[in-house]
């Protein structure tokens, strides 16, 4: 795990983006854990998760031209990410989100800031879970002539959909065959709660959690716990 993983951990921990306990989920799963990306809601904690988001895309290695921040939580982390882009790395390149609803007036139409025609646009987003807002994005990209060069979000909760042994993640990578990249995955938090020691009974739910649902090719994943 890299410094600005662990940094991402305790900043999502200490702004409450990452809690423990017993949550139940949408899918009426029972997780030990919780994800909420809402709550990086101020300056400091947007301009240290752009930092993170930043220093993931220099990592990962995507060719593109546009940032593209889905309505509504991805506006706010796409805008922080090419500002710590171009802070952190000299990396200055433009940004698009879209609106839920149609302008009639004015410049019209569903998308705001750079153009995305014959682009290939970097999708910014919190997390992946049924990958049903990432699909949206996408036919928007098709409709704009626009080609998705990859996807890069938050966490990947490495467990599989409500149907199927695949995770939503790796749906859209076998479906659409475009990289996912994530800041932090499951792994990464269960490793810093080992690092900081005291957290067994814990790191022993997430086994548990991830034996029961994760994802085809992590399904070791319980036995290393």
């Amino acid at each position: 795990m890299q410094e600005y993983q662990r940094a991402f951990i305790q900043l999502a921990m200490h702004r409450d983006v990452l809690r423990f306990g017993l949550f139940t989920l949408k899918s009426g799963r029972k997780s030990p854990y919780f994800f909420n990306a809402g709550l990086f809601q101020d300056g400091l904690a947007l301009s240290a998760l752009g930092k993170c988001y930043a220093e993931t895309i220099r990592r990962s290695g995507i060719d593109y031209d546009v940032i593209f921040g889905p309505a509504y939580k991805g506006i706010p982390i796409a805008s922080a990410t090419a500002i710590q882009l171009h802070d952190q790395f000299h990396v200055n390149k433009p940004w698009c989100f879209n609106r839920k609803e149609a302008k009639d007036h004015g410049e019209g139409g569903n998308l705001v800031g750079a153009p995305l025609q014959d682009k290939r646009v970097l999708i910014i987003d919190d997390v992946i879970t049924a990958g049903t807002a990432i699909r949206e994005v996408l036919e928007i990209l098709q409709a704009q002539g626009a080609t998705a060069a990859g996807i890069i979000v938050a966490l990947d909760r490495q467990e599989r959909g409500a149907t199927g042994e695949l995770s939503a993640i790796q749906e859209i990578v076998q479906q659409h065959h475009i990289p996912v990249v994530s800041i932090i995955k499951l792994d990464h938090i269960v490793e810093f709660l080992r690092e900081r020691g005291g957290h067994q009974e814990l790191v022993n739910s997430m086994g548990q959690y991830r034996a029961k649902y994760g994802a085809k090719d992590l399904a070791d994943w319980g036995s290393k716990v």
